[in-house]
């Protein structure tokens, strides 16, 4: 925990805490049921429903469904890709703008769910809740996906190494195929993760939508070429111990190489 990044970490703690609190001690405290009849308190108030979050404008829902989860499951495994992913982003953008960037994509995914069900791609009704931190980890594969699309990633299920480019279009195509041709059962909450996936491509191209540059200078995935014999050695090193191992001056040279790649025709 000490070499994570301080949102990620702080993130970390809320999700877990979030749902100790929710499925633990408030049950225990308020003397209320918790089982497949009976959401836990903060589930309830928290949740996003199209009927509460839009119609009866509660729209502190777009932010706080994103810190709620459904089982022990559900919140470990979002807990997995922010740990290992997220540090990436905070680094890229900066504490600040990153935790911008993450809920931006959260609440897109928020809106992307509406939107499908207003068209009627989405079998559930607008009184569905939405919960779960995954939109926004979403948003997160995709922009590590930009930076640096060769990343090699080691999957637990199933067993296989791919680049995080092709994770993160093997991700946007299961949740496009679950949601148009209604598998899985969790259409809802794929279409949440096609909304955090494409505002995070979108932000990740136009980093000025958040509000001047980018903490660091954005390197295209063009600039990720084998002509910078030093570039890949430092991407290298940023692949296995981040970007707070470099050196200010294999930073510089990473500027000078995305200079150089902006100024060819």
């Amino acid at each position: 925990m000490s070499r994570l990044t301080p949102v990620v970490k702080w993130l970390l703690i809320a999700n877990v805490g979030i749902f100790i609190l929710d499925y633990l001690i408030l049950p225990s405290v308020l003397n209320l049921p918790v089982d497949r009849f009976h959401l836990p308190p903060l589930v309830t108030w928290g949740a996003f429903t199209i009927q509460s979050g839009l119609m009866e404008l509660r729209l502190w829902e777009f932010v706080t469904f994103q810190f709620l989860h459904g089982s022990l499951g559900h919140v470990l495994f979002n807990c997995i890709g922010i740990y290992f992913f997220g540090p990436w982003m905070e680094h890229w953008w900066g504490s600040k703008k990153f935790l911008l960037f993450y809920l931006l994509c959260g609440s897109a995914g928020a809106a992307f769910f509406t939107l499908l069900m207003f068209l009627g791609l989405l079998p559930d009704g607008i009184e569905t809740p939405l919960i779960g931190a995954s939109a926004g980890i979403y948003g997160i594969f995709i922009g590590v996906a930009v930076i640096a699309p060769n990343l090699r990633v080691a999957l637990l299920f199933p067993p296989i190494v791919l680049s995080m480019r092709q994770l993160a279009i093997g991700l946007m195509v299961i949740a496009s195929g679950a949601v148009l041709l209604k598998l899985g059962g969790n259409e809802g909450g794929e279409a949440g993760h096609l909304g955090g996936a494409i505002l995070g491509f979108i932000l990740m191209r136009y980093p000025h939508l958040l509000g001047g540059g980018a903490t660091v200078d954005i390197i295209r995935p063009q600039a990720f070429e084998n002509r910078f014999a030093a570039v890949d050695l430092i991407l290298d090193k940023i692949s296995r111990e981040g970007f707070q191992s470099l050196s200010q001056a294999e930073r510089d040279i990473l500027r000078h190489a995305s200079e150089r790649q902006s100024s060819d025709p």
